[in-house]
This record gives structure tokens, sequence and C-alpha cells, in this order.
């Protein structure tokens, strides 16, 4: 019932084949879209080629926000193969472990401005590079979680990063409405991805989330995947700035 035929996208923030970004892929590809996806350099290359044959991606750069001019290669490969965009989706995530692994008060100042740098700001650096490319309009995506929300054990630094990303997805909402360019937030559930081992006691946490979640089911990237895939049609315009929750109803317990 999605149907992505003929748009293409940009999926940043594939780890490899059990990420988060990987099932969203899969997903815009099932529903017809041609894609372009990033891998963050030469030792991650390796686990992120096989998705990028998967789904037969056009385009396979290299991108880390923290090298300066990366980014902007990406658009400008893009503008060149294809001059344009209709959707990207943005999942990647950093902090330092010293900084993660400790209180939110005794992170370092340094760590704090390098996770929002890399979690966060990088969105709005990716919606102003897209910009031009959507001239007819599009999406743009980002990955949450409910620690943006609430307080959740662990996740520490993140929570506030989190909590700036899902406020600038609203900013940038509002900013580019009139050009027909829609901001979602996909707050997600906990999911075992690489990413995810940097978190202190994940297990535990996934235990806890699972117990509190209704049919005691975890949402499975296939899952997050088909939700974002209806995020990048123009059907979800509605919905545009939302946090849109994929956990199963996790969010909706007390």
């Amino acid at each position: 019932m999605i149907d992505l035929k003929g748009k293409r996208g940009l999926v940043v923030g594939v780890a490899n084949e059990a990420s988060i970004a990987a099932g969203c892929a899969r997903a815009f590809r099932a529903a017809g879209a041609e894609l372009a996806l990033t891998f963050l350099n030469e030792k991650a290359r390796p686990w992120v080629e096989p998705v990028a044959q998967e789904v037969g991606a056009t385009l396979f750069l290299p991108c880390d926000v923290r090298e300066p001019g990366q980014l902007e290669a990406v658009f400008d490969r893009i503008t060149a193969e294809w001059g344009r965009l209709d959707f990207l989706l943005h999942a990647i995530a950093f902090a330092p472990r010293e900084d993660l692994h400790t209180s939110v008060v005794n992170a370092s100042a340094e760590g704090f401005a390098m996770a929002m740098d890399i979690s966060c700001h990088s969105f709005l650096r990716m919606a102003r590079l897209a910009r031009p490319l959507m001239q007819a309009g599009g999406s743009l995506i980002t990955v949450s979680f409910y620690g943006a929300d609430r307080v959740v054990e662990n996740y520490n630094l993140m929570g506030p990063v989190k909590a700036a990303l899902e406020a600038s997805v609203r900013y940038a909402a509002a900013d580019l409405a009139g050009e027909g360019i829609r901001a979602f937030s996909l707050s997600t559930g906990p999911v075992k991805t690489r990413a995810a081992s940097g978190i202190d006691r994940f297990d535990a946490l996934m235990d806890k989330i699972r117990a509190r979640t209704p049919g005691g089911k975890l949402v499975s990237i296939e899952e997050i995947g088909t939700l974002a895939a209806f995020l990048a049609t123009e059907a979800a315009s509605p919905m545009s700035g939302s946090v849109v929750y994929a956990d199963n109803g996790f969010h909706t317990t007390a």
C-alpha cells in the first residue's frame, strides 16, 4: 500500500544489516524507491556494503559528519547524479563512552558538544543541504527514542540530545512547511543494534521495556522500516513536525 515508485531517497546511518537504518532502507526499496546510502569510513564499509547491494543503492558514498566537507560532498553527488531528492533518513547518533556512561551532570562540555553536533545538529545540516533538492517537496526523517521525553535509566547524555533533536524537527517542519517539506521524529522502541550496545546495561533496559510494552513484544527493524516508508510519502503530510512512535505502545504505559 506504500508507494515510493519514482522517488529518490538518502539513507544515512546504516551500520550493518541489523541496524534500524538498514530496516528502513529495505522498506524504502520494497516500496519502489531508488536509494543512496552512506558508510562512515573504510573500516565500516564492509558492514554496510551488503545492505547497499541488497537494496540496489545507486549511490554508495562515505559520510562522516565530523569530517569537513564530507556531508556536502554527498549532496553534491546527489545533485550531479539525480538533481533532486524526495526524502532522507537521518539515523546517526554518537556520544563519547566516558560521557555516556556517567550522569548528565558529570558529562564533559566537550562530550556534550560532540554528541549534540553529531546526533542533532547534523540533522539540521542535512535539512539545509536537502532543501534546494526538494523543489517539489519532500520528507526529512530522523530517529529518536522515548528517553527524549522521560528519564530512562542509563540513557544519560543521549536523553537531552534526543530532546534537542525532536525540538529541531518541530522547528524545521515549521520553517519548511511553505515549501512542502515535512519533518518527522521516528521514536522507536529499543532495538539491539551496534549503536545501542554503547548504552550501559542495555539488555536489562530491553527487558524492562518489554515487560511494560502491551503484548510483551518489542518492535522490529522491519516494523520501524514500514512506518518510515509511510513517512516518506505525501500521505504523512498532516503529521509533519510530530514525534511518531514505533514502539508497540510502550510510550502509552504508566
